[in-house]
């Protein structure tokens, strides 16, 4: 990296990097819990388990919008020293930082199914749902401003990639085409050419 400058990660790409896992291991835990009988009943925990789909998607992607939308206030156009972090590697930065965090949630939903079936591993999938919709919301956001919204990867090590903590004071920004990440942190669809 050059003198003056910092690594930079995509805002939405670190938001995005936990809904895959989420939901993928959400929906084994799932189909593994509906096997089970468990105390409540296959019937009661899947309808549960569908209520707390829908509620921790809803909290997952509207809560703590405004922590996002403060550094976005007070956001500076990125230098030219600026390192833009691609895309896999922000990503598997963050998967790698959280596995644990991931394998306890995931044994946690194949538990929770001997109680209630199904229940916590779709609960883990309207996380990683929420995930989602969260980072098309920051899309939204970039692509209202014209401008990619990015994070300074130390923030994130401090702040346990948490691209809105407390650590996190302003966002840079580039141009709309920088990257290789689309707005909302998907994969940037490249032009067949003719």
């Amino acid at each position: 990296m050059t003198r003056g400058g910092h690594g930079l990660a995509r805002v939405a790409v670190v938001v995005r990097a936990g809904a895959a896992p989420l939901w993928w291991l959400g929906a084994v835990a799932a189909g593994t819990g509906v096997l089970v009988p468990g105390l409540t009943g296959r019937r009661i925990g899947v309808l549960a388990g569908a209520a707390l789909f829908l509620v921790a998607a809803a909290v997952v992607a509207y809560g703590g919008r405004g922590r996002y939308r403060a550094p976005v206030r007070q956001a500076v156009r990125a230098s030219r020293h600026d390192v833009l972090q691609d895309r896999a590697v922000t990503v598997r930065n963050w998967r790698r930082a959280h596995r644990w965090w991931l394998l306890l949630g995931f044994l946690a939903a194949l538990g929770s199914a001997f109680a209630a079936p199904a229940t916590g591993g779709l609960l883990l999938a309207g996380c990683g749902a929420g995930l989602w919709l969260k980072a098309a919301w920051i899309g939204r956001l970039e692509q209202d401003g014209e401008a990619l919204l990015w994070v300074r990867v130390d923030w994130l090590r401090a702040g346990a990639g948490r691209p809105a903590g407390k650590r996190v004071k302003a966002y840079r920004t580039t141009g709309i085409a920088a990257g290789d990440a689309a707005p909302g942190g998907s994969r940037r669809r490249v032009a067949a050419a003719a």
